[in-house]
């Protein structure tokens, strides 16, 4: 899959990649809420090819912006680290406090909120108060993205 190629292929307009055999929207949506498309045979995710149709390379990580797998509009897309993508992923589904990177310590009875780090859980802190526990999280992840990786 190269640039070239794929814009022999599709055209993009908004978000949207079209075949331009025939004029159709193309891919099918994946079980994760991802579309898919076939280049030459190989099965290849939208936002994929749309990175690669503006960019001319393909990063291992793509992430999109705003959470959302069927936004493939080429500004939510950007090239990630695994940390930056993992900081960017919503909650996990066994998640209890509604906030992520944040937990329920049961033996200090108090919400605690970490980030992961350089693969090291770091501790911001504990609280008694959920809401300002989420809001502690909200920041230190912000805040640390923008040190370490210029974004958001």
């Amino acid at each position: 899959m190269n640039q070239q190629r794929l814009h022999q292929i599709f055209d993009y307009k908004n978000g949207i990649l079209f075949r331009k055999c025939n004029g159709k929207i193309a891919g099918s949506i994946d079980t994760k809420g991802y579309l898919i498309s076939s280049v030459d045979g190989k099965r290849q995710k939208n936002h994929r090819i749309i990175f690669m149709m503006h960019y001319g390379y393909l990063p291992k990580i793509i992430d999109h912006i705003d959470q959302n797998p069927a936004n493939n509009c080429i500004e939510n897309l950007r090239a990630v680290s695994y940390a930056q993508n993992s900081l960017n992923s919503g909650t996990c589904v066994r998640n209890t406090s509604g906030f992520k990177n944040v937990d329920w310590l049961k033996s200090k009875r108090r919400w605690r909120v970490y980030l992961k780090l350089n693969g090291k859980r770091t501790l911001f802190g504990y609280f008694r108060d959920l809401e300002l526990a989420g809001l502690v999280a909200v920041e230190a992840k912000d805040k640390y993205m923008r040190l370490n990786f210029g974004c958001l």
